[in-house]
């Protein structure tokens, strides 16, 4: 199962890994733990080098033949060698592949998660336009300042499982600042986090800020 947002199709393969389909380019996101995949994409991004976001054998596998890869330069020596790579960081503004990328700061803010994802580490999300629509990918990540200004978003991807980045309840209140008008939770159900109760719980939860669309892994 998939949603489908104006030409726009968001394809979940679980975890952080999605493939998001619109004006004839195919975007991959942190790919992780991946067998088989419904198509090659002609983007990667991966928002940090932690084997759950950033596995090489699942990057070789859906990247195009002429793919282009994104990455914090924490992620630079897992990824070099496997294609035309360009390092990124917070602030950045780019275009690639007939397609605009800005990419944002992603890290923890709360006392017991501090030494996961520091500011320091240096892990991003993205906001990439694509068909028009503007799908917020924010790495792992709780729930930051920064989200105030992310500007208008489509879509947003948002990990509901806690321990390593934001819970149900925090990616609820990420919806009210951010103000998509579609949610995906993600970040669960891998065995690495949190289950589908945490995707229901945040249903529940975000459901009347915004349309949330719990996804089924396709493989």
């Amino acid at each position: 199962m998939s949603l489908l947002v104006e030409g726009v199709e968001v394809i979940w393969l679980g975890h952080a890994s999605f493939l998001l389909k619109g004006g004839g380019k195919t975007v991959a996101t942190d790919p992780y733990n991946l067998k088989s995949v419904p198509a090659k994409a002609d983007l990667v991004l991966v928002s940090h080098d932690h084997f759950d976001h950033c596995d090489v054998p699942s990057v070789r596998l859906v990247a195009g033949a002429d793919a282009m890869l994104l990455a914090p330069s924490n992620a630079v020596g897992k990824l070099q060698g496997l294609g035309t790579f360009r390092e990124v960081k917070p602030g950045d503004e780019v275009a690639v592949k007939g397609l605009r990328i800005k990419v944002v700061p992603a890290y923890n803010v709360r006392a017991e998660r501090q030494n996961f994802h520091p500011r320091t580490y240096g892990g991003v999300g993205y906001l990439l336009e694509l068909a028009g629509k503007i799908i917020y990918h924010p790495g792992d990540t709780d729930v930051i300042p920064e989200m105030d200004s992310l500007g208008k978003v489509d879509i947003a991807l948002l990990p509901v499982s806690g321990v390593y980045v934001m819970d149900a309840e925090e990616a609820a209140e990420a919806v009210r600042r951010i103000k998509p008008a579609h949610a995906v939770p993600m970040h669960y159900g891998a065995g690495v986090a949190g289950t589908r109760d945490d995707a229901e719980k945040f249903a529940r939860l975000a459901g009347g800020l915004t349309r949330v669309h719990i996804l089924d892994p396709v493989r």
